[in-house]
């Protein structure tokens, strides 16, 4: 996708690096502005300042499928019915500040989300920790023991 420049020039879109092998571009993203609360003086009612940044998950030809799946299945509270997916920002006063925290905070969450998990290692546990484990369990024993009634003997 091409953009045209103030000198009536074009260039290239801007491409959102989230992974070495996954940069997806600006064009696949929308943007919408609103007026948010928080701070901001007497600007805040007049001037829309948060930015709700939606990306399409099911029709973006950046992902692959199993991207796709992977994505829904992390960011299923993020993303609607109809797969597409929402960041918003508001912490800012300006709609530009709060635009470039969307697309850090989208790139963060996709980060997230494609991060491949270490496979976990199974453990055993030492044989002191295990000596150490029943010999608490002995000490508790003889505590709850002790806190019983004795037993009448006729």
């Amino acid at each position: 996708m091409q953009r045209r420049t103030s000198q009536g020039g074009y260039h290239a879109a801007a491409m959102i690096e989230i992974t070495a092998g996954l940069a997806i571009p600006e064009g696949e993203l929308t943007f919408g502005a609103s007026r948010a609360g928080g701070p901001g003086g007497q600007n805040v009612n007049k001037v829309a300042t948060k930015v709700t940044l939606t990306f399409d998950v099911a029709g973006s030809p950046s992902l692959s499928e199993p991207q796709r799946a992977r994505i829904r299945e992390r960011l299923a509270t993020r993303i609607t019915r109809d797969g597409v997916l929402h960041v918003v920002s508001q912490r800012h006063r300006t709609q530009g500040a709060n635009r470039a925290a969307a697309l850090a905070r989208f790139a963060e969450l996709l980060r997230g989300a494609l991060a491949e998990e270490p496979e976990r290692v199974p453990t055993r546990p030492s044989r002191i920790s295990r000596q150490r484990r029943v010999a608490e369990k002995t000490l508790h024993s003889r505590l709850k023991q002790s806190r019983r009634r004795p037993l009448h003997e006729e």
